[in-house]
């Protein structure tokens, strides 16, 4: 590996040393995050951060708490990979309810830890009992108890266990509802530190996955479930827990609003809770009495495609009132609605609702190009916004969070990453950073191509002299949910490499992605294969023509995972524009992969076959006509490596020759170096197989 390769796999990608997982406490006055002690250190601590001084305090170091890193809890290591967490040391911690104190498990072990104020040293963290290797744990209101996971089971610290013996697993979130739908958690304390609400998931019913590691066949293989489209989901309840064995049920109709999507106590008199039918196209906010579990209807969104997910909503204002994600009529906009009524127009992209600040709700959204984001504050009443952070005049990703007045603001553009700590009284704090500086400063050219607008970017070599002629890269994702043309910097540090090697790079977000508008996202609707094709063909030669240096008859593409199955699709039915592809983790028939994600777009495989059918790359394996490389990860439990090894097979039986890297251990995450090493291979590929 070359010395830029080298500083990212040392660096963790850029992300050692940077805080993150940030939480306000004690009414905003304290600001708790994770950190790493520098750029080269993977191993993340818990600090916080004290307004009243401007101090940081570390509070627990894992180095001291366990010298040698031990193995994870399997709950744990699943659940890092479904929230692609890849720091070592402290991955999560969770805050009692004034926030003073924390609680966090590291390699199995519980421990507690409080911060005593300014000047005062702070106590060692103080390890938990507990009845095995635990699992997220969660502090009670007061502090008082802890709840945790241990061998699937719930249990309190102190109490034991509370949950029955039943085959099932208790207080976590099962497959889809980490890695579709944005709930990682499984069991919420109430407020009077009594009762616990816990998710009950039975996954009799789903198909048994494997993993054998042909590199260590001395191992037993590892099973696990997994939700393949058209088949079962995880049977999942709720239910609250008490003390002497007292239980009540949620009731709500799972058979036809399967999955929950997000829940939690309102007060301790009432739970809230949000399902989502199979198809993911009625959603529904229910109230819940813990006493009888019975529950009602508070709002209900609904779209003919799918409700597609705007994180915040849907939600109950102070007031009462019910705020809810909405299109505009012409699918131009991306707006939300009070008890209804529509807020915003065409003019505002709304994207996050980060909570209420100074009366008004505090929201991320898009005012201009999709790229960028900006924060507002929005008056519930009339729509008007305020901006509270935006760019000055170069393209920036501006985020927030807040609590009881205090405002994390964080500002993300071609000069990097920072953050700004904004409190109630108008003092300003900044969190340290101990990552490495950015390699590179990348102003990648934006522009929107094709009668639909597509967003697109261009890398070139930095030094680049106008007339030269450069092979062009393809480098992106073009799946739903993820966008990849922004002015988020550290992305474009992969690319300019890319690009000083010699070729033009070029990305693009093909309809089906997010930001742009609903009409433009549901573009995808029942079909991934053709439109996303169409465009990325489209967009290519819209640059093409405009860009004479890139050279059209010299095109490789690469991708991981959906961008993956870009690559691979780009070679297997556009031969003549597309000329060589290393297609990474690709899911090559969604047949195979999960419930959750695959059937929000293609509906059931048994109703819409023929969508299926298309969207399959394994028929098409016979007109591979261009060099393709494929390669898997073989512990991948995301999109598993039969993926893979399906279309391999097929292309071997077809008798066109491909290269393909199988990785004994490697995750969908690509840790370790293991994606630094991977472009080393593809550089070497792309440079054979696109020479002049």
């Amino acid at each position: 590996m070359d010395d830029f390769l080298r500083l990212s796999t040392t660096t963790g990608r850029f992300a050692y040393g940077a805080p993150r997982a940030f939480s306000f406490g004690d009414d905003g006055r304290l600001l708790w995050f994770l950190r790493s002690t520098g750029p080269t250190d993977p191993r993340d601590s818990l600090w916080v951060l004290d307004t009243s001084t401007g101090t940081e305090t570390l509070l627990a170091d894992p180095r001291r708490l366990a010298p040698e890193p031990g193995p994870l809890p399997e709950a744990e290591r699943r659940l890092r990979e479904r929230i692609r967490l890849t720091a070592d040391g402290i991955g999560t911690y969770a805050l009692s309810g004034d926030g003073r104190h924390a609680v966090f498990a590291l390699y199995g072990t519980l421990y507690r830890v409080a911060y005593a104020g300014p000047g005062t040293p702070a106590a060692p963290p103080a390890e938990v009992p507990t009845a095995g290797p635990a699992f997220d744990p969660r502090p009670s209101g007061d502090g008082s108890r802890t709840a945790y996971v241990a061998g699937d089971a719930l249990h309190t610290s102190p109490g034991g266990r509370i949950s029955p013996d039943d085959g099932a697993r208790w207080g976590v979130a099962e497959f889809a509802a980490a890695e579709e739908l944005g709930r990682d958690r499984g069991h919420w304390w109430s407020p009077d530190g009594v009762t616990l609400l816990a998710a009950r998931v039975a996954e009799g019913a789903l198909q048994r996955r494997h993993f054998a590691d042909p590199a260590r066949p001395e191992l037993p293989p590892e099973e696990f479930a997994y939700p393949e489209a058209g088949g079962p989901n995880a049977d999942v309840q709720l239910w609250v827990l008490g003390p002497g064995g007292h239980r009540v049920r949620i009731h709500w109709d799972t058979d036809r609003h399967p999955y929950l999507s997000d829940a939690g106590w309102e007060s301790s008199e009432e739970i809230l809770l949000t399902v989502q039918d199979r198809l993911q196209q009625d959603v529904l906010l229910l109230s819940a009495d813990p006493a009888t579990g019975r529950t009602r209807t508070l709002s209900r969104t609904t779209h003919p495609q799918w409700v597609d997910p705007l994180p915040g909503t849907p939600a109950r204002l102070p007031d009462g009132r019910m705020l809810t994600a909405a299109d505009t009529p012409d699918g131009a906009a991306r707006t939300l609605a009070v008890d209804g009524r529509p807020l915003t127009g065409a003019g505002i992209q709304i994207r996050r609702v980060a909570g209420f600040h100074q009366g008004r709700l505090l929201v991320e959204a898009g005012l201009r190009d999709p790229a960028e984001q900006q924060v507002l504050l929005l008056d519930p009443e009339s729509g008007a916004h305020t901006v509270l952070a935006d760019g000055t005049g170069v393209p920036a990703v501006h985020s927030v969070i807040a609590s009881a007045g205090s405002l994390l603001l964080t500002a993300a553009d071609r000069d990097g990453i920072r953050r700004t700590l904004h409190t109630a009284d108008g003092r300003q704090f900044t969190p340290g950073d101990l990552s490495q500086p950015l390699p590179y400063r990348v102003a990648p050219l934006l522009e929107r191509v094709t009668e639909h607008g597509v967003p697109t970017a261009l890398v070139l070599p930095r030094g680049h002299v106008p007339g030269r002629r450069l092979p062009v890269l393809v480098d992106g994702y073009g799946g739903p949910g993820f966008q990849d043309v922004s002015a988020e910097p550290r992305r474009w540090q992969y690319r300019q490499w890319w690009a000083d090697q010699g070729f033009a790079v070029v990305t693009g977000d093909n309809r089906g992605t997010p930001y742009v508008s609903p009409a433009f996202t549901h573009a995808m609707y029942r079909g991934f294969s053709d439109v996303t094709l169409e465009d990325q063909t489209a967009a290519l030669q819209a640059l093409g023509a405009r860009h004479r240096d890139l050279d059209l008859t010299r095109v490789g593409v690469r991708g991981w995972s959906y961008g993956g199955y870009l690559a691979a699709l780009a070679v297997l039915r556009r031969p003549d524009v597309f000329h060589a592809a290393s297609a990474g983790a690709a899911p090559t028939d969604f047949r195979h992969y999960d419930t959750a994600y695959t059937e929000r777009y293609l509906g059931l495989p048994q109703d819409h076959p023929e969508v299926y059918e298309r969207d399959s790359l394994i028929p098409d394996a016979p007109k591979l006509t261009r060099p393709l490389l494929l390669s898997t990860g073989l512990a991948d439990d995301n999109v598993h490596p039969s993926h893979t090894l399906r279309l391999s097979r097929a292309l071997t039986d077809a008798g066109r020759p491909h290269q393909l890297l199988a990785l004994p251990g490697v995750t969908h995450m690509t840790p370790g170096g293991v994606r630094e090493k991977l472009m080393a291979l593809e550089l070497d590929f792309f440079r054979r197989e696109l020479a002049a």
